[in-house]
């Protein structure tokens, strides 16, 4: 039985995602829901261009596997915000904020007022395209859609606390590589500099009685993660997958790949 994220947050289940960019296609998401284990994923809209019919197309396969889905995506605008929800994804997620005044713009994209900004279109999947009142609508949707905002910028850690409390925030997302990158520590995932900042995050969320999220790079960092109370790791994305493969057949088949052959 397919559960939200919003959902899942609500009970102390962990909730295992994986990411999707550069390869969008429903036969990966097929073959996650094959494997099992994960309860949904995430589209990568910030690093890799993801077209409105992908989004249609992994939204679809999501509820076919019985997976979640949000999209993170740059804070540049209202409309690329509604575009996701009515594309049929459960959430958005904020790369690059800087600062509680910019998360709480972003917030405002993703509610209709009186809450929010957002515009009324019905024809959307998340109207289920017409068959949905506009005040029923409007009720679903301000309550339902899952919203996270992303922390990896020195701004939005000195504001972590402030964002947490947003109303309209459901989760906070630690992404280490820009945030060890604006640390000074590019890439240095264990260093205790980048775990101070992780603490901090994690304090907020706690005290504000929301979840956090990361990318998890390795198994270390992971099991750090969840045990200073991380309930979304990302444990990898399609690229990685593929990589991984083709070395694993690489080394399989190492005859013949033999660079003396």
């Amino acid at each position: 039985m397919r559960k939200t994220f919003k959902e899942l947050l609500a009970t102390d289940e962990l909730i295992r995602t994986f990411a999707i960019g550069r390869v969008v296609h429903p036969v990966v998401v097929e073959m996650y829901g094959l494997a099992g284990g994960f309860h949904g994923f995430w589209l990568d809209q910030e690093h890799a261009f993801i077209s409105s019919e992908q989004l249609v197309m992994a939204s679809l396969a999501a509820k076919a596997n019985n997976f979640d889905c949000f999209v993170r995506l740059a804070p540049t605008g209202y409309s690329p915000v509604t575009q996701c929800f009515e594309a049929g994804v459960g959430g958005v997620m904020a790369a690059q904020i800087h600062s509680a005044a910019q998360a709480e713009e972003f917030v405002k994209w993703t509610k209709f007022a009186p809450r929010g900004t957002r515009g009324l279109n019905l024809s959307g999947c998340d109207a289920n395209y017409t068959h949905k009142t506009a005040p029923q609508f409007i009720e679903d949707a301000n309550r339902e859609h899952f919203v996270a905002i992303q922390i990896e910028t020195l701004g939005s850690l000195e504001e972590a606390d402030a964002i947490a409390a947003i109303d309209g925030v459901d989760l906070l997302f630690v992404g280490p590589a820009d945030l060890s990158l604006a640390l000074g520590i590019p890439g240095q995932f264990h260093d205790d500099k980048l775990w101070d900042a992780i603490g901090k995050v994690a304090a907020a969320c706690k005290n504000h009685g929301i979840g956090w999220g990361a990318v998890v790079p390795d198994p270390k960092f992971c099991d750090r993660a969840v045990e200073n109370g991380c309930r979304m790791p990302t444990i990898g994305n399609e690229v990685g997958v593929l990589r991984r493969g083709i070395e694993w057949f690489q080394k399989t088949f190492g005859n013949q790949f033999d660079a003396s052959r």
